[in-house]
């Protein structure tokens, strides 16, 4: 396709749609549990957890109609080597409904309706996530034709829910009966714990090295470098979720084992996220100054650093330390900071109409540095 070739678009819904789902979800799970303020948060806490629930059903019904009316585009999506990243969105803003209707659903409903709920999309959630995190890289691997500076932030998508489940797992092991299938629900957690994670450091390896060797890619993707505060974030949740939960259905001394890497593991990765949010925090204001347009990519600032409150929470229950209360206090103001500007940024390309549109073919686009 040659430069002065006109770009076909198409106005639809893609799976990064979900992104938005999970920004405005992990901030009523991020609320309720925040250190020192959270007792005060509940109820705000409630009105931004239906208000994501309300955005998930609606999602899931777009999509589901636009998938049935106009089956080309969701088979388009799919072969898109960018937009079939996204795909890993979906599950992930079920599993963030889950833990909010765990967290809130008592409020509104009664608890075993909620618990039956939370359940219901923990499931659906997990196995989609799973599913994803398995086909999207084989279709990396073997489909897909991608440049050798094409690894970015969303390559992290598709492997990320398997963590998700993990944390919100932790949250769903009290409600099990049988001391057996606790801890069968536990040791896989660890296991979903395990795929996300080692998936994601090679490819938080790639990306170091797409940056080293050849600078950022366009504007807009800029913001998908928070996304690995995703995985970091979750997983520090997780470990603190699940080593508080081991307590209670492992015996000694592995229980207390368990609950030990909450902070030998957390820590470390802790402040290896702390690092990577001021390398992505200076490259965002240099592409700011060079007017990185405004597109979905923006969520990335919220559920990410969302993750990053959980689990900074997760280390002050932990520690006791007040140095990592404020920490999660300072995350979780910057947290609303940050969906604030991609609400509006969002309300304002539906207005107009841009964002709604993609683009129908799939094009490459170039790392350079000295650009966006």
């Amino acid at each position: 396709m040659s430069e002065n070739t006109p770009i076909e678009l198409s106005t639809e819904i893609g799976p990064n749609w979900f992104a938005s789902v999970m920004g405005t979800g992990i901030i009523a799970n991020a609320a309720i549990g925040l250190p020192m303020f959270g007792g005060h948060l509940s109820g705000i806490g409630l009105i931004i957890w239906l208000l994501a629930s309300l955005m998930l059903i609606t999602m899931i019904l777009l999509k589901t109609i636009q998938t049935i009316i106009k089956p080309h585009i969701i088979k388009r999506q799919f072969n898109d080597p960018v937009m079939s990243q996204f795909f890993g969105a979906p599950p992930m803003a079920m599993l963030t409904i889950a833990g909010g209707t765990l967290l809130y659903g008592q409020q509104v409903m009664a608890i075993d309706t909620a618990i039956t709920i939370a359940w219901g999309l923990w499931i659906v959630g997990t196995l989609l996530g799973l599913v994803t995190a398995v086909i999207i890289p084989f279709r990396l691997f073997t489909h897909h034709q991608v440049r050798d500076d094409a690894a970015f932030g969303g390559w992290l998508m598709p492997v990320v829910p398997p963590m998700v489940s993990a944390a919100i797992g932790a949250m769903l092991i009290p409600h099990v009966e049988s001391i057996t299938l606790q801890q069968t629900l536990l040791y896989a957690c660890y296991a979903m714990f395990g795929i996300s994670l080692f998936s994601a450091l090679i490819i938080i390896t790639m990306i170091w090295s797409r940056l080293a060797h050849s600078g950022t890619s366009g504007g807009a993707r800029v913001p998908t470098l928070w996304i690995v505060l995703g995985p970091l974030g979750q997983s520090i949740t997780a470990a603190g979720a699940l080593g508080s939960v081991a307590l209670l259905v492992v015996d000694e001394p592995i229980s207390t084992g368990m609950n030990t890497m909450a902070i030998l593991y957390g820590v470390p990765a802790w402040g290896f996220a702390f690092f990577w949010s001021i390398l992505a925090s200076l490259l965002t204001l240099r592409a700011l100054r060079r007017k990185m347009p405004f597109a979905l990519t923006w969520w990335a600032f919220t559920f990410p650093v969302g993750t990053c409150v959980t689990g900074t929470t997760q280390l002050a229950l932990h520690t006791g330390l007040p140095a990592f209360e404020w920490a999660a206090v300072l995350l979780f103001t910057g947290l609303i900071f940050a969906w604030i500007i991609a609400a509006i940024g969002t309300i304002k390309g539906l207005k107009g109409g841009k964002i709604m549109k993609n683009p129908t073919t799939s094009s490459h686009v170039v790392s350079k540095k000295g650009q966006l």
